[in-house]
């Protein structure tokens, strides 16, 4: 019986396929991780996170370099140290110097970052002189902090009209727009958040490996939509639909849910 408890116990910890799931009933918000580390204090970012405070000789530390893409937009660097990303086990408990990033532009959430690389598009950078903020996470959505403070790092850039010198223009006349074509799904999962209440309620998305499921979400208010271990975002603009498309080539069960407000969409059951 021991023996059995044992690797029951393994495959909970593991879930389907063998791969760490996060640990959220759907519909709820994150949940306080039972760990240890450090010590949780009352204040807060501004999407609501406790702050995870350890002490400062062997903190996670970071810095960040912005250099612009010879295409569109700019590269972003995050040079860690006393940190590891862990995109596996994002959900999971605190654990020692690891997790996750949050990418601001002047205060607002741009992305979560799951590798020390980004690309930011020039599209989503207003003209103008900004800020950019990126802060580290533990898996269980606390922030690392340093005698009170989040720890996190800053860079300035500036956003110039398409044809202005600094600009990523790559020629005197755009090439014509062409609208996008629709990505085909196998499965079509229809979702609305409204007033911090998702419907319909929150239930498990059955999947065989291989098929495409489109995620069409409605938000009245502006947040991202994040698909767990697939490393998928997408931005809900308040009160528009948004469609994000992926094929769900991993199996296990992995949870759909929103940034800002923390609430779990669904779940995909991929078989």
């Amino acid at each position: 019986m021991l023996t059995l408890a044992l690797f029951l116990a393994g495959v909970a910890a593991t879930g389907c396929g063998g791969r760490a799931t996060t640990h959220h009933k759907p519909g709820t918000s994150h949940e306080q991780a039972s760990g240890s580390v450090g010590t949780l204090l009352t204040a807060t970012d501004a999407g609501g996170h406790r702050f995870r405070e350890v002490p400062a000789e062997g903190a996670p530390e970071v810095q960040l370099t912005v250099r612009p893409d010879s295409e569109d937009g700019w590269n972003l660097q995050l040079a860690v140290k006393n940190y590891r990303f862990t995109p596996d086990s994002t959900g999971g408990a605190a654990l020692p110097g690891a997790g996750h990033a949050h990418l601001e532009l002047d205060g607002r959430k741009l992305a979560r970052l799951y590798g020390p690389w980004f690309h930011l598009p020039a599209a989503q950078v207003p003209e103008g002189a900004h800020t950019l903020t990126v802060r580290l996470y533990a898996d269980d959505h606390t922030a690392w902090a340093v005698a009170g403070k989040p720890v996190e790092g800053t860079a300035q850039l500036t956003a110039t009209a398409p044809g202005q010198a600094g600009g990523h223009s790559h020629g005197d006349t755009p090439p014509p727009t062409q609208a996008p074509q629709p990505e085909q799904a196998d499965r079509t999962v229809t979702i609305t958040v409204r007033d911090g209440k998702v419907s319909p309620a929150p239930a498990r998305t059955e999947l065989r490996r291989g098929e495409r499921v489109a995620l069409r979400v409605t938000s009245d208010r502006a947040d991202t939509l994040h698909v767990h271990g697939y490393d998928k975002e997408l931005a809900l603009p308040a009160g528009q639909e948004a469609t994000l498309t992926l094929t769900a080539d991993r199996t296990g069960l992995f949870e759909v849910e929103t940034h800002t407000s923390g609430l779990v969409l669904t779940q995909l059951l991929v078989r």
